[in-house]
């Protein structure tokens, strides 16, 4: 169960991540709305971490976090903000969610 609350804490992190990319591209009083989203979802996040890292080694909880972040936020700003994409980019992506997958492989 605690690893489907770090996978959940994860997409948050993402979602904030994307909350930031929107309030930067927000004018107006749209900003604060996606600041308050950053908040929000950053709370959430943060939250479900601590409660995963109550039964998982913290090492591999926060590196696993961080890795659905990294990988979610990545792909968010592929398809969502227009960020560029070459082969290196995906190849590192790729890379990451293997190293996501081994860390929770290997963990007990």
């Amino acid at each position: 169960m605690n690893w489907i609350i770090l996978i959940i804490a994860g997409l948050f992190e993402v979602a904030f991540a994307s909350c930031l990319g929107k309030a930067k591209e927000a004018t107006g009083s749209d900003v604060y709305w996606w600041y308050g989203g950053f908040l929000i979802a950053l709370t959430i996040s943060m939250l479900l971490l601590v409660k995963a890292t109550q039964s998982l080694p913290i090492g591999t909880a926060y590196a696993v976090w961080t890795g659905i972040g990294a990988v979610g936020t990545a792909l968010m700003g592929i398809f969502v903000f227009k960020d560029p994409t070459n082969f290196w980019r995906i190849f590192f992506i790729i890379t990451l969610i293997g190293s996501v997958i081994g860390l929770k492989s290997v963990s007990h």
